[in-house]
């Protein structure tokens, strides 16, 4: 009987393993100027932002992306918005970008911040053990 309890005890403890979360770093690459891949990038960063609370997550647009962050321009921008003021998601754009198509940060949408570069930041994240989403 004493083996029974002890094997039942084993057990119950490596479930209670199994249902801590670990969390993830994940990083979004979003190149491209399509409204369906905005709307299914938003969907996942969100979505895995509620679903693992103790991660970070960080959404990374660049060259013919841009329109996804523009204020003017983007079909997605109250979810940008909402999703730039949670702690666990950045939204960043790449400065070389904005330069290349004559925008400023004035014409971002709020909460968006800026990046030297959107490849050398998707690289460094990488280095630092990010895990890489190409969405398209």
């Amino acid at each position: 009987m004493k083996k029974y309890l002890i094997l039942i005890l084993v057990c119950l403890l490596s479930l209670g393993s199994f249902a801590q979360e670990k969390p993830v770093k994940i990083v979004f690459d979003v190149t491209s100027n399509d409204a369906k891949v905005h709307q299914s990038a938003v969907r996942h960063v969100k979505s895995m932002a509620e679903a693992y609370p103790n991660s970070q997550f960080e959404l990374v647009v660049y060259s013919s992306g841009l329109d996804m962050l523009l204020n003017d321009k983007s079909s997605v921008a109250s979810d940008i918005r909402n999703m730039a003021e949670k702690d666990n998601i950045s939204v960043v754009v790449c400065q070389q970008s904005l330069k290349k198509h004559d925008l400023t940060e004035a014409a971002l949408i709020p909460g968006v911040k800026t990046v030297p570069d959107g490849i050398l930041e998707i690289a460094n994240k990488q280095q630092q053990g990010w895990s890489y989403i190409k969405e398209n």
